[in-house]
């Protein structure tokens, strides 16, 4: 049975059983704490956290997932994946534990005639909760299930929670038997690779406590409501209706395999190294395209890091496989085809997604060109210092930098004779994700307990926004935290956080920047608000500091908005649909957004391009908007099914979550864009839009910086007078100034040409009496001195060289000569074949220079360069020289 045939029988399956089937949501994860979806139930959160009301008691989904934190795991074991389907039915306080077990037993046993997955019930072992009777007795009474293949497991095995303070509950899993070539008989108590798990079903009946790890908290109560959470592993399901070994296998990665074995000559199963490879790459590459389909592109942070390390590790491992030409191409197009079935969106997006990972291949393997040049320059200097490791800091630069998976700098390490200081890797990975995460969070919540805003949700319900039509209106305070901590009254100068029944304040979202404003009570006391947030859905966080008087929950309040910085910013907003819809026209739909900001009176927009857009397109399409913005068109909001948006043509953000009623902006017959911010009424307010430039922020993706209204105008304004400047000092007209500044600048690179030149000629003029300096060290002619200050690096090394030659004869010769260059000490060292003879070779004369210059250096055997920071030292360094010349010699 085919992977999309397993996923079409689930929803099925549970629709017919009065589910709402739920599409998969973004990889994306809507929420602060995680960078991608790790599970089935995580779109499913904020019901079972109480945050928002459940719009259905039943739900279905397959949800794509993506997991790293065993990476180094992935194609060495038959179950390790970074992408993964999870086939989940939910229960908001409907059916409980033995509604889950029947569905769950009849869907997996049912006959394939009959929409089941027919699996022989005789190999299905179960495992529950040690004190989970209820369960037991369902399977064992009401199912059917032998006592003897019902196991009883602990909170590590059988206990589910979020690791935090919340909803839990036993689970019972499902397990299948694979048969006595996986191993030992003794059901998946004894081992877990023959009888692997396949479907997990969570009772969500308790809250638990504080805690750390997953079995030591405190079980506080039962919840109001009993909910069902199950999760079902597409890929686990497909290994055993398929009748494969391992989940690579399966039919929607082997394909993947095949490819990779096509295009190297490698085939699967004849060496266990390169069959690890051959499943890393097929993982890899399917993982990649997903995330791009979802909006992700490569970068060193966040979800862009994740991503590009994974393409990374796929490219190499083609590479250890044999391959020598771009890969990338051919691969994400079996995925992409074979994947398109269940997610149609790949095929519609599939030039974009084949466009970022081309860009993310090219940058790749041109970074292990220069990396490679840094990695060996730092294997040098840690073998000349005596050291056998390599830095932890200088692998982390390699892979922050230059993009080199650590596995990559072991093995290229290890083949000079190193190791490399992985815990130091480690740590330096691990504080860089923790201030990720941790930003990430702080940024929503302020660093307050996110259950406090849960509080108000539950007591107040959700905040009404109000900004689309006013800027000001009537509210009441019904939640008050004072540095981060809820509170009943806040007085003067406290930092504070407000949060109204309704408010015209915007929480910043989807690229827009919040209101800020003032609060004002009825009894005179007054907030300004500098932020508005969202930590939990629903709810509009006011943050600032009471400017006068006392602030107590339940007070009536005036909230307004400062009016001209909402006009600047949804002027902005406007500006940059109509910059995306132009870029889309300029370069096609694979200039989607990824992402923007919209600031008053300024506007920054990110979209995909594999390269830069040429000057001529850039000035094409602000010349467009600005002809919209002239046709004075109707800006216009609509809210509507998300079905129905998407038969109009609008356009959707990558990685932006949406419910099933969306609102539509649209402007004019130019543009249709999902969107929640404020925006003009007509074009015309917006006055002009300039286009600052352009430039690149990530590979594949491109950034626009943008003004709008007043501050382009001032913009031009301040232009003019720069021109009208230089038309005055140049005594020309405007249209002239390129013509005769690129004359000026041809006169100038012409006299550095003349003068480079002459300093060339005066410092090798020394050649010759530098030559005749040469003195006699136990039968080696060596040639110390200082050069003047101001020597570059190039005619250092030429003049070292014309010395060496000018020295004749057949014994051996060194020549190390010395300079100051802005303020930092240079050397550069030559000996002859001769001197090399005797084992004075210039790499190691250099190094025991640079050191003494506080500084590094190295070569090769017959010339060598360095430096240092310590100018004054180059004496005692020239000394160093005619130390070693006469101890080697």
């Amino acid at each position: 049975m085919e992977s999309a045939e397993i996923r079409r029988r689930w929803l099925s399956f549970f629709e017919e059983r009065g589910h709402t089937v739920v599409p998969s949501a973004s990889l994306i994860a809507d929420d602060p704490t995680l960078l991608l979806v790790p599970a089935g139930m995580v779109p499913f959160k904020p019901y079972f956290l109480g945050e928002v009301k459940p719009p259905y008691q039943r739900a279905t989904s397959v949800q794509k997932c993506v997991r790293t934190p065993d990476i180094e795991e992935v194609g060495k074991t038959t179950r390790h994946g970074t992408f993964f389907q999870m086939c989940g039915n939910f229960s908001f306080g409907d059916y409980f534990k033995e509604g889950a077990i029947t569905y769950a037993w009849e869907l997996l046993t049912g006959s394939v005639a009959d929409g089941g997955y027919g699996l022989d019930p005789e190999r299905l072992w179960i495992t529950v909760y040690l004190d989970d009777d209820e369960a037991e007795r369902i399977w064992r009474e009401k199912i059917g299930v032998p006592a003897e293949r019902i196991q009883r497991l602990g909170k590590k095995d059988n206990y589910w929670s979020m690791g935090v303070p919340g909803p839990c509950g036993p689970c019972s899993e499902i397990n299948y038997d694979r048969g006595p070539e996986f191993g030992v008989e003794g059901g998946p108590a004894v081992n877990d690779e023959r009888y692997v798990e396949i479907w997990n079903l969570v009772f969500m009946e308790f809250e638990r406590g504080e805690g750390t790890g997953k079995e030591d908290f405190e079980i506080l109560g039962e919840l109001p409501s009993k909910n069902i959470d199950t999760g079902l592993g597409l890929e686990r399901l497909a290994m055993i209706l398929q009748g494969v070994q391992n989940m690579y296998e399966t039919d929607t990665l082997r394909v993947v395999m095949d490819k990779a074995t096509e295009l190297t000559g490698v085939r699967y199963g004849a060496d266990r190294g390169s069959d690890v490879s051959l499943r890393v790459v097929a993982d890899h590459i399917r993982t990649s395209a997903m995330l791009i389909g979802d909006g992700v592109t490569p970068g060193n942070e966040g979800r862009g890091y994740v991503l590009r390390r994974i393409m990374r590790r796929a490219i190499r491992n083609m590479r250890l496989l044999g391959a020598t030409e771009p890969v990338v191409a051919d691969l994400i197009d079996v995925v992409i085809k074979t994947m398109g079935e269940q997610y149609p969106e790949l095929e519609t997006d599939r030039k974009r997604i084949e466009t970022v990972a081309l860009a993310e291949e090219a940058a790749f393997l041109k970074a292990l060109k220069g990396g490679t040049n840094i990695l060996d320059t730092a294997v040098t200097e840690t073998k000349s210092a005596g050291g056998q490791v390599l830095s932890g800091d200088k692998a982390f630069l390699l892979h922050d930098t230059w993009g080199f998976p650590i596995d990559l700098t072991l093995e290229m390490a290890a083949e000079q004779g190193l190791s490399v200081d992985e815990d130091g890797f480690r740590r330096l990975m691990k504080e860089q994700r923790e201030r990720a995460k941790a930003d990430a969070k702080a940024k929503k919540s302020g660093h307050a307990d996110l259950s406090a805003y849960r509080a108000v949700a539950d007591n107040s319900g959700s905040t009404e926004f109000t900004g689309y039509t006013s800027t000001a209106g009537e509210s009441t305070i019904v939640g008050l935290l004072v540095d981060g901590v809820p509170s009943p009254a806040a007085t003067e100068g406290d930092e504070v956080e407000i949060v109204l029944d309704r408010t015209p304040f915007y929480a910043e979202g989807g690229g827009q920047l919040a209101d800020q404003g003032r609060i004002k009570l009825d009894t005179g006391a007054v907030i300004q608000v500098r932020d508005v947030q969202q930590p939990v859905p629903g709810v509009s966080v006011h943050k600032g500091s009471v400017q006068v008087g006392e602030v107590t929950v339940g007070s009536s309040a005036y909230a307004a908005i400062d009016v001209n910085r909402r006009r600047a910013i949804a002027r902005a907003h406007s500006a940059t649909h109509l910059t995306h819809q132009a870029l889309r026209d300029a370069l096609g739909p694979t200039a989607a957004q990824a992402g923007s900001e919209n600031s008053p009176g300024r506007f920054r927009f990110d979209f995909g391009s594999p390269a830069a857009v040429p000057g001529t397109v850039l000035l094409d399409v602000e010349q467009k908007i600005n002809e919209v913005l002239a046709r004075e068109l109707d800006v216009q909001a609509e809210v509507m099914s998300i079905d129905e948006a998407r038969k109009q043509g609008a356009i959707a953000e990558f990685g932006e979550k949406y419910g099933e009623r969306v609102r539509v902006v649209t402007i004019g017959d130019f543009s249709k864009e999902l969107c929640g911010g404020t925006h003009v009424h007509n074009t015309a307010q917006l006055g002009l839009v300039k286009l600052l430039g352009e430039s690149s922020i990530g590979s594949g993706v491109r950034r626009i910086e943008a003004l709008v209204g007043v501050d382009a105008y001032n913009f031009l304004a301040r232009e003019h007078t720069v021109v009208a400047q230089l038309q005055e000092l140049l005594k020309g007209r405007s249209e002239e100034l390129p013509e005769k500044i690129s004359g000026m600048l041809a006169k100038l690179k012409d006299a550095e040409k003349e003068i480079e030149k002459f300093r060339a000629e005066k410092v090798l003029a020394a050649a010759a009496g530098l030559a005749e300096s040469a003195k006699d060290v136990r039968g080696t002619a060596l040639v110390t001195g200082q050069v003047p200050d101001g020597t570059s690096a190039d005619d250092l090394r030429k003049l070292v060289l014309d010395v060496r030659g000018r020295i004749q004869g057949d014994r051996p010769v060194v020549v190390a000569l010395f300079t100051t260059a802005n303020g930092r000490p240079l050397t550069v060292i030559a000996t002859n074949e001769a001197a090399r003879g005797r084992g004075l070779k210039a790499g190691d004369l250099v190094r025991a220079a640079a050191k003494t210059l506080g500084g590094g250096g190295g070569g090769k055997p017959d010339v060598a360069q360095g430096g240092g920071q310590n100018p004054n030292a180059i004496g005692d360094a020239v000394a160093a020289v005619e130390r070693l010349v006469a101890e080697t010699a």
